[in-house]
């Protein structure tokens, strides 16, 4: 069974490099031939040379862009190349700095006999931040069930059959968020436990202000369901305040409309035809095993 583990790199080869080398030092059953590969996303930095000795890894890639495009769009441009170009079982997208710990790698493969074709998700049990981003994740989640009716507690790392790849690259969302396009295109998803783990090396990239993106983008991918429930919000919002109405009162409503805004722009980069032609946007493949 050949399972493709597909990660995106800008600059942190160090971290990259870590991964592959814990992920050929997994105690995996020989009927899965494990291959990596590497999107390099227009990184800015030299890359070292390779020279490490692997056994347990059959092929590694490394896909170098024209610019760079971000990491949603990295993966779905792997996600397409593979489909495409290559013959796979299983695709697994996950973070090269080691957040999306390589030991569960062995959960994900474990699980495949009893999926059924459906995809695996690793749902966040555990994270490793600090409170106050933990907090304003939870509230990311809280945001995004109430104005989406979707519970998303799942980002890359994931566990993709074919027939689940196909139809990623067949919904536009998928250009603009990973874990948004998944939820809507199947709901029956398989979940295994997954604790946020710590970075390789350096500080979290994922700041404050990426959060609020990542969050906007995954309620953009359900806009039609925000936009209906933000409109009775705002009616039902504007009655109890009317007989008290300030600027104090009216900040909730100055929020929303921003992010009404925001969600709005978010969107128009749904753009199919960008995603069907990003193939185009692959400058060279290395071969580096």
């Amino acid at each position: 069974m050949k399972i493709i583990i597909l990660t995106p790199v800008f600059n942190d080869w160090q971290s990259v490099y870590k991964l592959i080398d814990e992920i050929n030092n997994l105690s995996l059953n020989q009927e899965f031939e494990i291959s990596v590969y590497i999107f390099n996303d227009y990184s800015n930095h030299d890359r070292p040379d390779f020279e490490k000795n692997l056994e347990n890894i059959t092929s590694i890639k490394i896909f170098n862009m024209k610019k760079n495009q971000g990491h949603a769009r990295c993966i779905a441009t792997g996600l397409r190349y593979i489909f495409e170009k290559d013959n796979f079982d299983y695709v697994i997208p996950m973070d090269g700095d080691g957040e999306d710990r390589p030991e569960e790698i062995e959960f994900f493969l474990e699980q495949i006999k009893k999926s059924q074709d459906k995809p695996i998700v690793g749902e966040r049990v555990k994270r490793s931040e600090k409170m106050i981003f933990k907090t304003c994740y939870q509230f990311h989640k809280f945001l995004t069930l109430v104005f989406t009716s979707k519970s998303i507690k799942f980002g890359n790392y994931t566990c993709l059959p074919r027939s689940i790849v196909e139809k990623m690259i067949n919904e536009k969302a998928t250009w603009n968020s990973f874990s948004g396009s998944l939820k809507k295109i199947e709901n029956n998803l398989i979940s295994i436990p997954s604790i946020r783990g710590n970075r390789y090396f350096g500080p979290s990239k994922m700041s404050f202000i990426n959060l609020i993106k990542h969050s906007l983008s995954i309620i953009s991918v359900f806009r039609k369901t925000f936009l209906i429930r933000s409109a009775l919000f705002i009616i039902i919002y504007i009655l109890m305040i009317k007989s008290n109405a300030s600027i104090i009162t009216a900040i909730p409503l100055i929020f929303l409309l921003i992010a009404v805004y925001s969600i709005s722009n978010l969107a128009l980069r749904e753009n199919m035809e960008e995603f069907k032609n990003c193939l185009s946007q692959i400058n060279d493949i290395e071969n580096i095993k």
